[in-house]
């Protein structure tokens, strides 16, 4: 089986809204259901799970049902870190995965996932044994050596930015996580699933990733969003 595995139980204090950012409306539907429809929609998933931040589950149930979003079979309480909520993830289908089953983690807040982007991180974890999103970085990167001066940088053809959605065989990634709670390496501060697994010396696997992958985080990126969604619209654009 192929599980998508959603992270939703964030807050969203930056987004300086009265409501978690993946339930803000736009155009008449929420975040999260754009997100969620991408893997609906896609034929290699067989079923999702959301990480969901408390006193929002009943109301996820409800849009999933409105929205017909079919393959959502559980929706579970978060951590208090990002890594925690992953982990409540991973456990929760202890009974249900076998080993070599692939769970897909993605961010709740990035809604737009190109299909075949996810089919090639399904595709290069079959192949490895795990995938992550990748893009080349286009930007000068300077390692700070005081506050206002530098004389060195780090050139960008060594560097790749890697998000969400990245994959992994289920044995692989429960060993991973009691691992690393128990010895307390890769699950502090903004680690992820990725930078903790090369914490506990796994080689990481690249896949294809899209520009259009962006995180909602700001109110800039839900404007950044919405023209996205006006221009697949938009019927003249090549």
């Amino acid at each position: 089986m192929n599980i998508a595995l959603i992270i939703a139980g964030g807050s969203g204090s930056r987004m300086g809204q009265d409501i978690p950012k993946q339930f803000i409306h736009i155009y008449e539907k929420p975040v999260l259901i754009y997100t969620l429809e991408s893997f609906q929609n896609h034929p290699e998933i067989d079923a999702i799970e959301v990480v969901c931040i408390d006193g929002w589950h009943d109301i996820l149930w409800a849009y999933a049902k409105q929205f017909n979003i079919t393959k959502l079979k559980w929706v579970i309480s978060g951590g208090k870190t990002g890594q925690e909520s992953i982990r409540n993830g991973v456990y929760n289908l202890k009974q249900v995965c076998s080993d070599k089953d692939t769970l897909i983690i993605h961010d709740g807040i990035r809604p737009l996932v190109d299909p075949s982007v996810l089919s090639d991180v399904i595709v290069k974890c079959q192949l490895y044994g795990n995938a992550v999103t990748s893009m080349p970085y286009n930007e000068q990167i300077f390692v700070i050596d005081d506050p206002k001066s530098t004389i060195k940088y780090i050139p960008r053809e060594t560097l790749k930015r890697v998000s969400t959605p990245q994959a992994y065989k289920f044995d692989k990634l429960l060993w991973a996580y009691d691992k690393a709670f128990k010895e307390g390496i890769g699950i502090h501060g903004s680690s992820y699933t990725n930078t903790m697994m090369v914490e506990l010396g796994e080689r990481l696997y690249f896949a294809a990733g899209s520009d259009k992958n962006i995180k909602l985080t700001t109110k800039d990126d839900l404007e950044l969003f919405k023209a996205y969604l006006k221009s697949e619209k938009d019927n003249w654009l090549k």
